[in-house]
């Protein structure tokens, strides 16, 4: 009997021991804290934490303090990541030509990576990560360019808060590709990346835009912060029912905007998820070398306009979408 429990008691502690041989330590690298948007992939982390926890494993969630050299910031990030020997890092690749060599270290240290939000399916090959989690940015653009043209947009502009990240050049080029294409015009508006999140700048530079010219008849924002400024902007520069505006990703106010005809669209590309899939697959990964055959895991996009933003603001209100 003795002999018998003592097989028992060895057989549960290598079993403890596997298992927290096996428990995945994730390095997740994101945007701001105060950042709406992120606010949403955070949510995901969050609780797609509690899987990991479950498996006994855990996520450090890195931040960058500010935006203004996100490529540099977000690449120092996988290093500090790779100083904490961490078993799987998920990172954004905002900027390829700050990041990449990043990256590769990461991935020369044995430590493999999934792209989530910004990178995009053919970088994720091109590194070796596992695979990209979220909106394609390009086509996503394309998809808000035929949006606006559609509904009689001529004259857009592309307000570009972070200009020199990657993912945010993709959208405004989508955008003008198929503005052009239908034998309207679009640019770019680049701001400084200091105005990110603050919602005066953006909205005077968008204000003096519109009044600047008056054949601008769209506009079109990066992030949902950025369209409430230009909701703003359109307002005082007398152009409210005049000027149509679009956006990438949304809040309440946004919904609410689209709801009473104050906003004709916004493209969707599925935050809580991006954050949820991330932290979840690479915990599946390392746990279980699973992994999805498919390549990449598009969230988006999605476009949310009066025909359903109804069920869309439910979500909204919740913190998901």
């Amino acid at each position: 009997m003795w002999k018998l429990l003592k097989i028992a008691c060895a057989g549960a502690a290598l079993a403890i021991i596997a298992q927290a041989a096996m428990a995945a330590n994730i390095a997740i690298i994101g945007g701001k804290a105060d950042d709406p948007f992120f606010a949403k992939i955070k949510k995901g982390i969050d609780d797609a934490t509690l899987v990991v926890q479950a498996h006994g494993g855990t996520v450090n969630y890195l931040q960058l303090q500010t935006y203004d050299n996100i490529g540099g910031d977000a690449a120092n990030l996988v290093r500090t990541a790779i100083s904490q020997q961490a078993s799987i890092i998920a990172v954004p690749n905002w900027v390829p030509a700050a990041e990449d060599e990043a990256i590769k270290a990461a991935l020369a240290a044995g430590i493999p990576v999934m792209l989530y939000n910004s990178g995009g399916g053919d970088k994720a090959k091109e590194l070796g990560a596992i695979n990209y989690i979220g909106n394609e940015e390009y086509p996503a653009g394309l998809a808000g360019g035929e949006y606006f043209s559609t509904h009689g947009a001529k004259h857009v502009i592309c307000v570009n808060t972070v200009p020199g990240a990657q993912n945010l050049e993709d959208r405004c080029k989508g955008i003008a590709d198929n503005v052009t294409k239908a034998g309207g015009k679009s640019e770019q508006l680049p701001l400084p990346a200091s105005s990110f999140g603050d919602p005066t700048a953006v909205a005077e530079a968008i204000k003096a835009t519109l009044l600047k010219d008056d054949s601008i008849d769209g506009v079109f924002t990066i992030s949902a912060g950025d369209a409430d400024s230009a909701a703003t902007g359109i307002d005082q520069a007398g152009k409210t029912g005049k000027v149509q505006l679009g956006s990438f990703d949304m809040n309440v106010a946004g919904l609410n905007r689209i709801k009473d005809g104050k906003q004709l669209f916004a493209i969707d590309q599925q935050p809580w998820l991006q954050g949820f899939l991330a932290v979840t697959m690479s915990d599946a990964y390392v746990n279980y070398a699973l992994k999805l055959a498919s390549a990449p895991i598009l969230t988006g996009p999605g476009i949310v306009d009066k025909s359903n933003v109804e069920i869309t603001l439910k979500g909204g209100e919740q913190g998901y979408r």
